[in-house]
């Protein structure tokens, strides 16, 4: 972006998906800094975005507040036609039309991949998650001491070396009678 003159402090990084345009950056960008008369430069279409219909729109919405749209894989939105603009602009529409359409493939690809992999991961024996809560060895004595009244939580608690949420957890597992 710097070669192309945009200064540091117009470029936006946006690191989120382009799943949908609820991006923290691109908000900014689009309800803060662009302006009718401004040229918003993208690197690649996919970079907007990944959904077709979203950027269709997302286009059609900059066109609307008189935004201009320079996306740098899409030669023809890089170029100047005097009294010709339709020609570029129908071109470029059926260039983004194609390349939205590859973006949104490939982010389907994407997360049909990732689902494959965790499938072919959970097959194998993996286990996804937080590991699951081990009894200590001392839960019943301290348990009965807590559901006699005896012990509070807090000391049972650092009795059996666990913090809050993993003791509450235990106590759901392992529910604890009171015999008297």
């Amino acid at each position: 972006m710097l070669e192309y003159g945009i200064p540091e402090r117009n470029i936006i990084v946006d690191k989120q998906s382009g799943k949908d345009f609820e991006r923290m950056g691109y908000l900014a960008l689009k309800n803060t800094m662009l302006r009718a008369g401004d040229t918003l430069v993208i690197k690649e279409l996919d970079r907007l975005g990944r959904n077709k219909q979203m950027i269709k729109e997302e286009l059609e919405w900059l066109k609307a507040h008189e935004i201009r749209v320079k996306i740098l894989n899409v030669p023809t939105s890089l170029m100047e036609c005097d009294g010709q603009d339709w020609i570029l602009e129908m071109v470029s529409n059926i260039l983004i039309e194609v390349m939205a359409s590859i973006a949104e493939d490939e982010r389907l690809k994407n997360h049909q991949r990732q689902s494959e992999g965790i499938q072919a991961a959970k097959n194998r024996g993996v286990v996804f998650g937080r590991p699951t809560v081990r009894k200590p060895e001392n839960y019943e004595t301290v348990m009965e001491k807590v559901a006699s009244g005896d012990m509070k939580a807090v000391e049972a608690m650092r009795e059996m070396g666990i913090k809050k949420t993993t003791f509450y957890k235990l106590k759901k597992l392992y529910p604890m009678e009171v015999t008297v």
